[in-house]
Protein backbone atom coordinates (compact mmCIF):
# COMPACT_ATOMS: atom_id res chain seq x y z
CA UNK A 1 0.00 0.00 0.00
CA UNK A 2 1.28 3.46 -0.84
CA UNK A 3 2.20 5.89 1.94
CA UNK A 4 -0.02 8.73 0.72
CA UNK A 5 -3.66 9.24 -0.18
CA UNK A 6 -5.95 11.84 -1.69
CA UNK A 7 -7.86 14.01 0.79
CA UNK A 8 -10.32 16.90 0.62
CA UNK A 9 -8.61 19.62 2.65
CA UNK A 10 -10.02 22.81 4.15
CA UNK A 11 -7.54 25.62 3.47
CA UNK A 12 -9.44 28.76 4.45
CA UNK A 13 -12.98 30.12 4.18
CA UNK A 14 -14.04 29.83 0.56
CA UNK A 15 -11.35 27.30 -0.33
CA UNK A 16 -11.44 23.50 -0.07
CA UNK A 17 -9.05 21.54 -2.31
CA UNK A 18 -8.19 17.96 -3.15
CA UNK A 19 -4.65 17.38 -1.91
CA UNK A 20 -2.35 14.66 -0.68
CA UNK A 21 -1.75 13.42 2.86
CA UNK A 22 0.01 10.55 4.58
CA UNK A 23 -2.18 7.52 5.24
CA UNK A 24 -2.88 7.54 9.01
CA UNK A 25 -1.07 5.27 11.43
CA UNK A 26 -3.40 2.84 13.20
CA UNK A 27 -3.45 2.87 17.00
CA UNK A 28 -4.51 -0.08 19.20
CA UNK A 29 -8.21 0.91 19.35
CA UNK A 30 -8.45 2.34 15.83
CA UNK A 31 -9.43 0.97 12.43
CA UNK A 32 -8.29 2.18 9.03
CA UNK A 33 -11.20 2.17 6.59
CA UNK A 34 -10.79 2.39 2.82
CA UNK A 35 -13.58 4.70 1.70
CA UNK A 36 -15.78 3.32 -1.07
CA UNK A 37 -18.54 5.97 -0.93
CA UNK A 38 -19.04 9.21 0.94
CA UNK A 39 -20.95 12.44 0.45
CA UNK A 40 -21.05 16.17 1.15
CA UNK A 41 -23.17 17.57 3.97
CA UNK A 42 -24.69 21.00 4.46
CA UNK A 43 -22.41 21.34 7.49
CA UNK A 44 -19.42 21.01 5.16
CA UNK A 45 -20.77 24.03 3.28
CA UNK A 46 -20.96 25.95 6.57
CA UNK A 47 -17.26 25.06 7.03
CA UNK A 48 -16.41 26.13 3.48
CA UNK A 49 -18.12 29.48 4.01
CA UNK A 50 -16.34 30.05 7.30
CA UNK A 51 -19.62 29.93 9.23
CA UNK A 52 -18.32 27.03 11.32
CA UNK A 53 -14.61 27.21 12.21
CA UNK A 54 -12.22 24.28 11.75
CA UNK A 55 -8.44 24.15 11.53
CA UNK A 56 -6.72 24.83 8.24
CA UNK A 57 -5.36 21.60 6.80
CA UNK A 58 -8.19 19.42 8.13
CA UNK A 59 -9.67 16.70 5.92
CA UNK A 60 -13.40 17.34 5.62
CA UNK A 61 -16.34 14.91 5.64
CA UNK A 62 -18.21 12.81 8.17
CA UNK A 63 -20.31 10.27 6.25
CA UNK A 64 -18.18 7.19 5.56
CA UNK A 65 -19.01 3.92 3.84
CA UNK A 66 -16.07 1.60 3.25
CA UNK A 67 -14.04 -1.53 3.86
CA UNK A 68 -11.78 -2.26 6.82
CA UNK A 69 -8.20 -2.03 5.59
CA UNK A 70 -6.39 -2.51 8.90
CA UNK A 71 -7.39 -3.09 12.51
CA UNK A 72 -5.69 -1.88 15.68
CA UNK A 73 -4.06 -4.53 17.84
CA UNK A 74 -6.76 -4.31 20.55
CA UNK A 75 -9.80 -4.30 18.23
CA UNK A 76 -11.96 -7.44 18.45
CA UNK A 77 -15.10 -8.57 16.65
CA UNK A 78 -14.20 -7.31 13.16
CA UNK A 79 -12.05 -8.49 10.28
CA UNK A 80 -10.11 -6.86 7.50
CA UNK A 81 -12.06 -6.72 4.25
CA UNK A 82 -15.36 -6.25 6.09
CA UNK A 83 -17.81 -3.67 4.71
CA UNK A 84 -18.73 -1.12 7.37
CA UNK A 85 -20.09 2.31 8.08
CA UNK A 86 -19.31 4.64 10.96
CA UNK A 87 -21.56 7.39 12.21
CA UNK A 88 -20.81 11.05 11.72
CA UNK A 89 -20.74 11.07 15.53
CA UNK A 90 -18.10 8.77 17.01
CA UNK A 91 -18.55 8.53 20.79
CA UNK A 92 -15.73 6.96 22.77
CA UNK A 93 -18.15 4.62 24.49
CA UNK A 94 -16.62 5.19 27.92
CA UNK A 95 -17.01 8.92 28.67
CA UNK A 96 -19.64 10.13 31.14
CA UNK A 97 -21.68 11.47 28.23
CA UNK A 98 -21.51 8.15 26.38
CA UNK A 99 -22.48 6.15 29.45
CA UNK A 100 -25.57 8.27 30.09
CA UNK A 101 -26.73 7.92 26.49
CA UNK A 102 -25.54 11.32 25.29
CA UNK A 103 -22.62 10.28 23.11
CA UNK A 104 -23.02 13.22 20.75
CA UNK A 105 -21.80 15.47 23.59
CA UNK A 106 -18.83 13.22 24.40
CA UNK A 107 -16.23 14.96 26.57
CA UNK A 108 -13.71 12.15 26.80
CA UNK A 109 -10.79 14.54 27.30
CA UNK A 110 -12.47 16.77 29.89
CA UNK A 111 -12.70 16.44 33.65
CA UNK A 112 -16.47 15.99 33.69
CA UNK A 113 -16.95 13.82 30.61
CA UNK A 114 -19.17 16.23 28.66
CA UNK A 115 -18.38 18.62 25.82
CA UNK A 116 -20.84 20.34 23.52
CA UNK A 117 -20.67 18.60 20.12
CA UNK A 118 -17.70 16.57 21.41
CA UNK A 119 -18.86 13.40 19.69
CA UNK A 120 -18.53 15.03 16.29
CA UNK A 121 -14.91 14.37 15.43
CA UNK A 122 -14.69 13.50 11.70
CA UNK A 123 -14.09 16.66 9.71
CA UNK A 124 -14.36 18.76 12.86
CA UNK A 125 -11.52 17.92 15.25
CA UNK A 126 -9.89 15.02 13.38
CA UNK A 127 -9.46 14.19 9.69
CA UNK A 128 -12.65 13.17 7.95
CA UNK A 129 -14.08 10.89 5.31
CA UNK A 130 -13.70 12.71 1.98
CA UNK A 131 -10.46 10.87 1.30
CA UNK A 132 -9.15 7.50 0.17
CA UNK A 133 -8.76 6.33 3.78
CA UNK A 134 -10.30 7.24 7.13
CA UNK A 135 -8.96 6.50 10.61
CA UNK A 136 -11.90 5.53 12.85
CA UNK A 137 -11.18 6.06 16.55
CA UNK A 138 -12.67 3.76 19.20
CA UNK A 139 -13.51 1.33 16.44
CA UNK A 140 -15.37 -1.15 18.61
CA UNK A 141 -17.85 1.57 19.62
CA UNK A 142 -18.34 2.93 16.13
CA UNK A 143 -17.93 0.44 13.27
CA UNK A 144 -21.18 -1.14 12.10
CA UNK A 145 -21.07 -4.02 9.58
CA UNK A 146 -23.21 -3.48 6.48
CA UNK A 147 -25.82 -6.23 6.00
CA UNK A 148 -25.30 -8.47 2.99
CA UNK A 149 -27.30 -7.31 0.00
CA UNK A 150 -27.27 -3.59 0.81
CA UNK A 151 -25.38 -1.29 -1.55
CA UNK A 152 -23.21 1.63 -0.51
CA UNK A 153 -25.83 4.12 -1.65
CA UNK A 154 -28.57 2.37 0.31
CA UNK A 155 -26.69 2.98 3.57
CA UNK A 156 -25.03 6.28 2.65
CA UNK A 157 -27.64 8.35 4.50
CA UNK A 158 -27.29 6.37 7.75
CA UNK A 159 -24.12 7.99 9.18
CA UNK A 160 -25.65 11.46 9.38
CA UNK A 161 -28.71 12.46 7.35
CA UNK A 162 -31.03 9.65 8.38
CA UNK A 163 -29.73 9.59 11.95
CA UNK A 164 -30.22 13.34 12.28
CA UNK A 165 -33.64 13.45 10.63
CA UNK A 166 -34.93 10.52 12.64
CA UNK A 167 -33.34 12.09 15.72
CA UNK A 168 -35.46 15.20 15.23
CA UNK A 169 -38.60 13.08 15.19
CA UNK A 170 -37.45 11.09 18.22
CA UNK A 171 -36.49 14.21 20.20
CA UNK A 172 -39.92 15.64 19.42
CA UNK A 173 -41.43 12.60 21.18
CA UNK A 174 -43.95 12.08 18.42
CA UNK A 175 -46.80 9.88 19.53
CA UNK A 176 -49.25 7.77 17.59
CA UNK A 177 -51.91 10.09 16.19
CA UNK A 178 -49.87 13.30 16.37
CA UNK A 179 -49.96 16.02 13.75
CA UNK A 180 -46.45 17.06 12.74
CA UNK A 181 -45.05 19.90 10.63
CA UNK A 182 -41.58 19.66 9.08
CA UNK A 183 -40.05 22.92 7.92
CA UNK A 184 -37.77 22.48 4.87
CA UNK A 185 -37.45 19.31 2.83
CA UNK A 186 -33.76 19.13 2.18
CA UNK A 187 -32.10 15.78 2.92
CA UNK A 188 -32.43 16.12 6.71
CA UNK A 189 -35.99 17.42 6.53
CA UNK A 190 -36.97 14.57 4.23
CA UNK A 191 -35.56 12.06 6.70
CA UNK A 192 -37.41 13.86 9.51
CA UNK A 193 -40.60 13.41 7.50
CA UNK A 194 -39.88 9.70 7.09
CA UNK A 195 -39.07 9.44 10.79
CA UNK A 196 -42.32 11.15 11.77
CA UNK A 197 -44.28 8.62 9.74
CA UNK A 198 -42.40 5.70 11.29
CA UNK A 199 -43.11 7.04 14.78
CA UNK A 200 -46.85 7.07 14.17
CA UNK A 201 -47.81 10.59 13.13
CA UNK A 202 -51.34 10.63 11.79
CA UNK A 203 -50.85 13.76 9.69
CA UNK A 204 -47.61 15.26 8.40
CA UNK A 205 -47.39 18.74 6.90
CA UNK A 206 -44.20 19.57 5.02
CA UNK A 207 -43.16 23.13 4.17
CA UNK A 208 -41.20 23.29 0.92
CA UNK A 209 -41.19 25.32 -2.30
CA UNK A 210 -39.13 23.10 -4.63
CA UNK A 211 -41.48 20.80 -6.59
CA UNK A 212 -39.00 17.89 -6.83
CA UNK A 213 -38.43 17.94 -3.08
CA UNK A 214 -42.15 18.21 -2.45
CA UNK A 215 -42.70 15.07 -4.55
CA UNK A 216 -40.10 13.10 -2.59
CA UNK A 217 -41.60 14.41 0.65
CA UNK A 218 -44.97 12.93 -0.28
CA UNK A 219 -43.29 9.59 -1.06
CA UNK A 220 -41.65 9.59 2.35
CA UNK A 221 -44.82 10.35 4.28
CA UNK A 222 -46.03 13.95 3.93
CA UNK A 223 -49.82 14.28 3.64
CA UNK A 224 -49.68 17.98 2.74
CA UNK A 225 -46.93 20.12 1.25
CA UNK A 226 -47.21 23.86 1.82
CA UNK A 227 -45.33 26.12 -0.59
CA UNK A 228 -44.18 29.06 1.53
CA UNK A 229 -43.64 31.19 -1.59
CA UNK A 230 -47.36 31.00 -2.38
CA UNK A 231 -48.96 31.25 1.06
CA UNK A 232 -48.13 31.93 4.67
CA UNK A 233 -47.10 28.52 6.03
CA UNK A 234 -48.29 29.25 9.56
CA UNK A 235 -51.71 30.28 8.28
CA UNK A 236 -51.84 27.20 6.05
CA UNK A 237 -50.94 24.90 8.94
CA UNK A 238 -53.63 26.40 11.17
CA UNK A 239 -56.12 26.04 8.32
CA UNK A 240 -55.21 22.38 7.81
CA UNK A 241 -55.40 21.68 11.55
CA UNK A 242 -58.66 23.67 11.92
CA UNK A 243 -56.96 26.20 14.15
CA UNK A 244 -55.45 23.69 16.58
CA UNK A 245 -51.81 23.83 15.51
CA UNK A 246 -49.41 20.90 15.39
CA UNK A 247 -48.26 18.69 18.23
CA UNK A 248 -44.67 18.71 17.00
CA UNK A 249 -42.88 21.10 14.64
CA UNK A 250 -39.48 20.08 13.27
CA UNK A 251 -37.17 22.86 12.05
CA UNK A 252 -34.69 21.41 9.56
CA UNK A 253 -33.01 24.41 7.96
CA UNK A 254 -31.36 26.56 10.60
CA UNK A 255 -32.87 29.96 9.85
CA UNK A 256 -34.62 32.54 12.03
CA UNK A 257 -37.64 32.50 9.71
CA UNK A 258 -38.21 28.74 9.79
CA UNK A 259 -37.59 28.59 13.55
CA UNK A 260 -40.20 31.28 14.11
CA UNK A 261 -42.68 29.61 11.76
CA UNK A 262 -42.20 26.34 13.64
CA UNK A 263 -42.88 28.03 16.98
CA UNK A 264 -45.98 29.80 15.67
CA UNK A 265 -47.32 26.56 14.16
CA UNK A 266 -47.38 24.76 17.53
CA UNK A 267 -50.45 24.17 19.63
CA UNK A 268 -50.09 25.22 23.29
CA UNK A 269 -47.94 22.61 24.99
CA UNK A 270 -46.44 21.48 21.70
CA UNK A 271 -42.80 20.65 20.97
CA UNK A 272 -40.40 22.43 18.64
CA UNK A 273 -37.65 20.01 17.61
CA UNK A 274 -34.75 21.93 16.11
CA UNK A 275 -32.28 20.26 13.75
CA UNK A 276 -30.86 23.37 12.09
CA UNK A 277 -27.24 24.48 12.28
CA UNK A 278 -27.57 28.18 13.07
CA UNK A 279 -24.94 30.73 12.09
CA UNK A 280 -26.35 33.71 13.97
CA UNK A 281 -28.34 34.46 17.12
CA UNK A 282 -31.94 33.31 17.29
CA UNK A 283 -34.77 35.50 18.55
CA UNK A 284 -37.88 34.10 20.22
CA UNK A 285 -40.97 36.25 19.58
CA UNK A 286 -42.79 37.02 22.81
CA UNK A 287 -46.28 36.41 21.46
CA UNK A 288 -45.43 33.09 19.82
CA UNK A 289 -43.73 32.01 23.04
CA UNK A 290 -46.82 33.00 25.04
CA UNK A 291 -44.55 35.07 27.31
CA UNK A 292 -42.92 31.83 28.42
CA UNK A 293 -46.19 30.42 29.78
CA UNK A 294 -47.38 28.30 26.84
CA UNK A 295 -45.91 25.00 28.09
CA UNK A 296 -43.88 24.82 24.90
CA UNK A 297 -40.92 22.50 24.74
CA UNK A 298 -37.91 23.43 22.56
CA UNK A 299 -35.32 20.72 22.02
CA UNK A 300 -32.19 20.47 19.87
CA UNK A 301 -30.52 17.41 18.42
CA UNK A 302 -27.05 16.53 17.24
CA UNK A 303 -27.09 13.40 15.10
CA UNK A 304 -26.90 10.29 17.33
CA UNK A 305 -23.93 8.05 16.53
CA UNK A 306 -22.24 4.82 17.56
CA UNK A 307 -22.49 1.34 16.10
CA UNK A 308 -25.84 0.39 17.65
CA UNK A 309 -27.49 3.48 16.17
CA UNK A 310 -26.00 2.61 12.78
CA UNK A 311 -27.16 -1.01 13.09
CA UNK A 312 -30.72 0.08 13.81
CA UNK A 313 -30.82 2.50 10.88
CA UNK A 314 -29.45 -0.09 8.45
CA UNK A 315 -32.03 -2.57 9.78
CA UNK A 316 -34.76 -0.11 8.76
CA UNK A 317 -33.28 0.09 5.27
CA UNK A 318 -32.86 -3.68 5.02
CA UNK A 319 -36.47 -4.29 6.11
CA UNK A 320 -37.80 -1.90 3.47
CA UNK A 321 -39.39 0.39 6.09
CA UNK A 322 -37.49 3.35 4.65
CA UNK A 323 -35.92 4.00 1.26
CA UNK A 324 -33.64 7.02 0.84
CA UNK A 325 -32.38 6.12 -2.64
CA UNK A 326 -34.09 9.15 -4.17
CA UNK A 327 -31.91 11.48 -2.08
CA UNK A 328 -28.79 10.65 -4.12
CA UNK A 329 -29.22 12.84 -7.18
CA UNK A 330 -25.62 13.25 -8.43
CA UNK A 331 -22.46 11.13 -8.53
CA UNK A 332 -18.81 12.17 -8.71
CA UNK A 333 -15.38 10.63 -8.39
CA UNK A 334 -13.12 11.84 -5.59
CA UNK A 335 -10.98 13.61 -8.22
CA UNK A 336 -14.08 15.73 -8.99
CA UNK A 337 -14.72 16.74 -5.38
CA UNK A 338 -14.18 20.45 -6.00
CA UNK A 339 -16.77 20.36 -8.80
CA UNK A 340 -19.11 18.47 -6.49
CA UNK A 341 -18.69 21.16 -3.81
CA UNK A 342 -19.46 23.89 -6.33
CA UNK A 343 -22.66 22.15 -7.43
CA UNK A 344 -23.81 21.23 -3.94
CA UNK A 345 -22.83 24.53 -2.35
CA UNK A 346 -24.80 26.51 -4.94
CA UNK A 347 -27.70 24.02 -4.94
CA UNK A 348 -27.82 23.73 -8.72
CA UNK A 349 -29.45 21.15 -10.98
CA UNK A 350 -31.89 19.92 -8.34
CA UNK A 351 -29.16 18.46 -6.15
CA UNK A 352 -30.09 16.78 -2.87
CA UNK A 353 -27.12 14.56 -2.02
CA UNK A 354 -24.05 13.61 -4.02
CA UNK A 355 -22.30 10.23 -3.92
CA UNK A 356 -18.49 10.49 -3.97
CA UNK A 357 -16.59 7.36 -4.93
CA UNK A 358 -12.88 6.63 -5.53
Amino acid sequence: MADTMRATIFIEPGRIVLGEKLIPEVGPLDALVRITTTTICGTDIHILKGEYPVASGLTIGHEPVGVIEKLGSAVRGYHEGQRVIAGAITPSGWSNASLCGCGSQDGQDGPHGFKAMGGWRFGNTIDGAQADYLLVPDAMANLAPIPDGLSDEQVLMCPDIMSTGFGGAEAGRIRIGDTVAVFAQGPIGLCATAGARLMGAAEIIAVESVPARAAISRRLGADHVVDFTKEDPVGAIHRITKGRGVDVAIEALGRQQTFEWALRALRPGGTLSSLGVYSEDLRIPLDAFAAGLGDHRIVTTLCPGGKERMRRLMAMVESGRVDTAALVTHRFGLDEIETAYDLFGHQRDGVLKVAITP
